[in-house]
């Protein structure tokens, strides 16, 4: 234990001298890590946000791996970071020496267990490649396939973790004393970056998520995923396929060889599309270092340790955002961050509204296949930021890695419009949202998840009861959250019981036409059919409950 805390304290020096050196002594008087005597004579007036961004990748690059990952997953929160200085984050780089073949001996036996004669015919002792967390090594199996075997630097994890708690410590302090970072759940933040990167330091699940992708492409032979060799594969060990191909931007070559770039353009966009719009699952980071081009124009995809994920409402609200942006309707959008939940108390919605319009202007008499989606999202983001409106990280993520890719296109084939090849994916969606059949789904599910409050309801007024009894309870209640949590109980009610005097209503239906049907005769009230009268009406309180839901904007 001590020793451990002198380990922090030494890295905690550390960490502060690469601030100071880079002349960042402000920053971390703003964050509360140093008293104002240690500062430089920085006023508001004089910071330049790029000269800023330069020394803090500076510093950040000074201070290894996982301060490098740190900045490269900031560098997507342009809803939390300004502009300037997420684009000089994005520029972070593994500038890292390569670790020596002896030490890969010892890492490949320790893991695999056997000598690497017995498990490989041949293993190259020059990397292939080389960066902060592994490096790249080629080898032949005795079978004869040539394989890619990346191998984890010595001690990374130790490094990380070291990093990665005093990452936490200083979390708790900034939120302690910085406005900005308890607005912003900056531990949340940190605890959302180690998960993602001790993901990366298991080369298993890195496998895990590639096969997963694979699956997706099982029935499309334009993209390839590598394939995975589980029994030479541990978490600090990965043996896969052997790509060689052309990287996706050496344009070039790809010439010199015959490749159709605006073939290639249009299966990548629709392949990163179909991984994000029809799976929700998609690959993080698709730099140029991660695509191949193979024969016959297929799209290789490598490196899976940085992954996105999207839920189905994500998917939809990412499409109806886009949207909305092209149409015009800032109040769609305002509708859009309301329903993901990222407007609060202390939002201004008249200005966010106003934002959104002067953004708007750009766009609205853009042809929908002329507007760069990457862009876009780089002006939400930047709205948000304005706003202090906190995009979920999965959101965050997409726009990075549409960015890279639109980037990528656009050096393939400049003619190419992304949003428009996002088009029919968003159309299937609001088609798919629309089905009477997930309409039902997603009532039945509103509809089981209120009788569970119901349900719930008896046992805690008990609860609070029992509180009231001891003295225990206290009020902290804002008038304006109290009004929208009583109007929303109210829908909530309302909705909860139509729906049950319509079920009650089927229920008899259905008894009726039982009845009817055994008796072999016709079912009258004041000689009018009841069984047709009553269907009718059924069918009209169903549409209307239908069009209630779609009304209130809350599936």
């Amino acid at each position: 234990m001590f020793r451990r805390r002198i380990k922090h304290t030494q890295r905690y020096q550390e960490i502060i001298n690469a601030f100071l050196k880079n002349g960042l002594s402000h920053f971390l008087f703003r964050m509360g890590l140093i008293d104002r005597s240690k500062t430089a004579q920085i006023t508001e007036e004089n910071i330049n946000l790029v000269d800023l961004g330069i020394r803090l990748r500076a510093a950040l690059q000074g201070l290894g791996p996982t301060f490098i990952k740190l900045g490269q997953i900031a560098s997507t929160r342009r809803d939390m970071i300004p502009e300037e200085i997420a684009s000089e984050l994005e520029k972070l780089q593994d500038n890292v020496q390569p670790f020596s073949y002896e030490e890969v001996l010892v890492t490949v036996e320790a893991e695999l267990g056997g000598p690497i004669d017995s498990l490989f015919q041949a293993f190259s002792e020059t990397p292939l490649a080389t960066a902060s967390i592994g490096q790249v090594h080629t080898a032949q199996l005795f079978t004869g396939e040539e394989v890619a075997v990346k191998v984890q630097r010595p001690d990374i994890r130790s490094i990380m973790d070291t990093d990665l708690e005093i990452l936490h410590d200083l979390a708790r302090v900034v939120e302690n004393r910085v406005e900005w970072a308890r607005r912003y759940r900056l531990r949340e933040m940190i605890e959302e970056f180690s998960l993602s990167l001790r993901n990366e330091l298991d080369y298993e699940v890195e496998g895990r998520n590639g096969e997963r992708v694979a699956r997706q492409f099982e029935n499309d032979s334009t993209i390839h995923i590598p394939k995975i060799y589980w029994d030479l594969t541990s978490k600090k060990v990965l043996t896969m396929e052997m790509i060689k191909g052309i990287k996706v931007t050496h344009i070039e070559e790809l010439d010199e060889k015959g490749y159709d770039r605006e073939l290639i353009a249009a299966r990548l966009a629709d392949s990163m599309f179909t991984q994000i719009l029809e799976y929700g699952f998609f690959h993080g980071d698709p730099h140029p270092g991660n695509i191949y081009i193979l024969p016959d124009n297929v799209i290789a995809y490598l490196d899976f340790g940085m992954v996105g994920q999207l839920r189905e409402d994500l998917k939809y609200h990412f499409a109806t955002l886009l949207i909305n942006l092209q149409q015009g309707s800032s109040k769609g959008m305002i509708k859009t961050f309301s329903a993901m939940d990222l407007l609060d108390e202390n939002t201004d919605v008249p200005q966010l509204k106003h934002d959104l319009e002067c953004l708007i202007t750009k766009y609205y008499d853009t042809s929908f296949n002329e507007i760069s989606m990457g862009t876009a999202l780089a002006d939400v983001f930047a709205v948000a930021y304005r706003h202090r409106v906190r995009i979920p990280t999965e959101i965050a993520i997409l726009g990075k890695a549409i960015l890279t890719m639109e980037e990528i296109i656009k050096k393939l084939d400049p003619g190419f419009s992304v949003m428009k090849a996002v088009r029919p994916f968003g159309e299937k969606l609001f088609k798919q949202r629309l089905n009477p059949k997930n309409i039902l789904s997603r009532s039945w599910d509103d509809l089981v998840e209120n009788m569970e409050i119901i349900r719930d309801l008896p046992k805690d007024l008990k609860e609070i009861a029992t509180t009231v009894k001891k003295g225990r309870l206290r009020f902290d209640i804002n008038v304006k959250e109290l009004q929208t949590f009583l109007q929303r109980l109210d829908k909530i009610s309302n909705r909860l019981s139509f729906s049950i005097i319509l079920l009650s209503f089927s229920i008899l239906m259905v008894g009726l036409i039982i009845g009817t049907a055994i008796a072999d005769k016709q079912a009258l009230l004041f000689r009018f059919p009841v069984i047709e009268i009553g269907s009718i009406i059924a069918t009209l309180m169903f549409l209307f409950m239908i069009f209630s839901i779609f009304r209130s904007g809350r599936m």
